[in-house]
């Protein structure tokens, strides 16, 4: 099928880390494939793999009004111009400008996928509260007109759409998300070394990350011999970010290890024993847990909607609540004292991938959803 795709985002790094494959399954199926972004790594790799880049001014962070009203007023005349047969805007910034942009324009089927709620959904501050009682109204809005798909990645987050902002059930589908790249995460036996305890990650408070060395605190007072490490950056543009400082601080007080992004994530989990993910929620399902389990790796999070999605508790890996470093630690250690349980929730972990997140899976899915609405578009207009 020959038609024009738009994907929007705000950030290239996320296109590049989550839906690369998506985009270039779509382009081999014959789509023109145009990607919308704010360009901060991957200009050149994603032009040359065959896409058109069209560089955004919408940015991840919040900005000055003027800013932000640049961003919607570039979005539309990008829509005026490009008149693609389907958009598909991913995250929420994306979904919610994006939004703004398409308004009174042609009536194009539009996919809103949200990756997670994030920083709305699980930060308890004021301006949270304040931006997210705007944000649910203006959603209301723009999911009710026609055209319109929405994309979640767990049964909660489709079920609060569907009763917060009073939407029909066939409205909102759950996905796979990115789903894993199988060939890529593979399973494979611990090293013979001191155990690594890895939490990969952006460095935002809201992923748990005070809580994990709060673990490592306790368990390093208790004698126990394991190595904790945060790997991931520090990220500015999020409300939630945890300053450089203080991941500098805590890696000299010796609690954590702190390595930074990293870029070769299967050599990661290799290297690691166990992974964890003390999210305070808000998310969709977790890509690292995803890979985790693929990759053969118990794993420690919270009974958050998302991440247990793919950890069932017991199974393959140890659901707590979250913001408990108390009970975290006592997780940790459970599954630190017993190599033969980490080994077997791993293998558990592998078959859950298989069998339910396989990045194919996940891509044939979001295509054959784009079909159905360019077969529904036409017959519309016939």
């Amino acid at each position: 099928m020959h038609a024009k795709l738009l994907l929007v985002f705000a950030d290239d790094r996320f296109f590049w880390s989550h839906r690369l494959a998506l985009a270039r399954a779509a382009l081999l199926g014959g789509y023109e494939v145009v990607v919308a972004t704010g360009v901060y790594r991957y200009a050149r790799e994603i032009e040359d793999l065959g896409f058109r880049l069209i560089p955004l001014k919408l940015h991840r962070g919040t900005g000055s009004p003027l800013s932000e009203w640049a961003a919607v007023r570039q979005l539309k005349r990008i829509y005026s111009r490009e008149r693609p047969d389907l958009i598909h805007q991913v995250a929420i910034k994306a979904v919610l400008f994006g939004s703004i942009a398409a308004f009174g324009g042609a009536r194009i089927p539009i996919i809103d996928e949200l990756t997670g709620l994030g920083y709305l959904a699980a930060s308890s501050s004021l301006k949270a509260a304040l931006i997210r009682s705007a944000v649910w109204r203006a959603l209301r809005f723009f999911f009710r007109r026609p055209q319109r798909m929405i994309l979640v990645e767990n049964s909660q987050d489709k079920e609060l759409l569907v009763n917060k902002l009073t939407l029909p059930e066939r409205k909102v589908m759950i996905t796979r998300g990115s789903g894993v790249d199988l060939d890529v995460f593979q399973l494979a036996p611990e090293l013979p070394t001191v155990p690594i305890v890895l939490l990969a990650s952006r460095m935002l408070w809201i992923k748990g990350v005070q809580e994990f060395v709060g673990a490592a605190q306790m368990l390093k007072k208790k004698g126990v011999l394991a190595r904790f490490v945060l790997a991931g950056d520090s990220d500015s543009n999020n409300p939630s970010c945890v300053p450089r400082a203080q991941l500098v601080k805590w890696q000299a007080s010796g609690a954590v290890e702190w390595w930074g992004h990293q870029q070769d994530t299967p050599r990661l989990f290799r290297e690691a024993s166990l992974v964890c993910l003390p999210s305070h929620g808000g998310e969709g399902v977790p890509k690292v847990l995803m890979e985790a389990a693929a990759s053969g790796r118990a794993i420690v999070t919270t009974a958050v909607p998302g991440c247990r999605d793919i950890v069932r508790d017991g199974i393959n890996g140890l659901l707590v609540q979250p913001k408990d470093p108390t009970a975290l630690a006592q997780a940790i250690e459970t599954l630190l004292n017993d190599a033969s349980l980490r080994s077997e929730m791993g293998k558990r972990g592998r078959d859950i991938a298989v069998r339910e997140y396989s990045q194919e899976a996940a891509v044939r899915e979001t295509l054959d959803l784009y079909d159905r609405l360019l077969r529904s578009r036409l017959n519309d207009a016939a």
